[in-house]
């Protein structure tokens, strides 16, 4: 036995409840993890606030990083072998925020030994999304971006994979963000009011692509004023503001989102423990006081990842 936790009605951070559960025994392609460190994102909540009744009580937590215990009959991990006390990491999985999982081995990867048990447990979530991103609006070398909600988790790990391509990145963010905008290699720009005219003075020929983190008119307005072509324009949170405009927005539960956000993750954990791509963790909380990180992470002003610690 162990303990986890759940929302046992519709809800956010309130609605938690820390309780006792049964991990099972791995079977064929699946292995059990005692985590070490659960990774904390604002999907995390959001994914509790409303759904089917009949999937109640929701488990929460969709990344996690730790140790083998368990190996299922003929299995290997997703990076290949896979023994008892091999460190991991697995994303994405249901029920992170837990001392101990069994998850598809399909979804776990060697961690990197250079790599802290909080920043891989932050690593996946965050890097595929900003991928997914990249992909859809073809973001290249020669491009001029704007990323809206820089200082972000999603907008740090687009800042430092833009920074590979050897991408112009202007980034904005509140003055408490800036020196975390440079830090990844971007421009900074204040957002509010006279946004679109401090762009267009940093870029006065153009930007060729938008990525929005934040989801507020102001970035969906700002971009589509100064991108020309809608199709290099991709949201993650205004999806009625890209609907009605035309623009595309993606998530994880679309098909081609999630098959490609599948098919990336070793290439960003090969990144990170390669040193070049960083995973700033603000805290962590001891895992029986996930309900206080959830509020913080709810405050949307974390200061960075958080990571809830057995």
């Amino acid at each position: 036995m162990t303990k986890h936790w759940v929302a046992p009605r519709f809800g956010g951070s309130e609605v938690l409840e820390f309780v006792d559960t049964e991990v099972a025994a791995p079977g064929p392609g699946e292995v059990t993890i005692a985590v070490r460190a659960a990774g904390m994102n604002p999907a995390d909540t959001k994914h509790t606030r409303q759904g089917d009744p009949a999937d109640l009580p929701v488990p929460v937590g969709y990344e996690v990083a730790g140790v083998l215990t368990a190996v299922g009959p003929d299995t290997t991990i997703a990076s290949g072998g896979g023994a008892v006390g091999d460190e991991v990491l697995a994303f994405r999985v249901a029920g992170g925020w837990t001392s101990s999982l069994t998850v598809p081995a399909a979804d776990v990867f060697a961690k990197p030994a250079g790599l802290g048990f909080s920043e891989a447990a932050n690593l996946l979530l965050a890097g595929t999304t900003a991928a997914d991103m990249l992909r859809v609006t073809r973001a290249a070398g020669r491009d001029t971006v704007l990323v809206h909600g820089a200082s972000g988790a999603v907008g740090v790990s687009l800042l430092q994979q833009l920074h590979l391509l050897g991408t112009r990145v202007i980034g904005t963010a509140s003055e408490r963000g800036a020196d975390v905008v440079r830090r990844f290699g971007g421009e900074w720009v204040a957002y509010g009011d006279g946004l679109e005219a401090r762009v267009r003075s940093l870029a006065p020929s153009g930007i060729d692509v938008a990525l929005d983190c934040v989801g507020t008119d102001e970035a969906v307005d700002v971009s589509l004023a100064v991108v020309a072509d809608r199709d290099r324009i991709v949201t993650i949170a205004a999806q009625a503001r890209a609907a009605e405009a035309g623009f595309a927005a993606v998530g994880g539960a679309q098909p081609a989102s999630k098959a490609f956000r599948d098919s990336v993750r070793q290439r960003l954990i090969d990144l990170a423990g390669a040193g070049q791509l960083e995973v700033p963790v603000a805290r962590t909380f001891p895992l029986a006081e996930a309900k206080a990180a959830a509020e913080l992470l709810e405050s949307g002003h974390p200061g960075g990842k958080l990571a809830l610690v057995p």
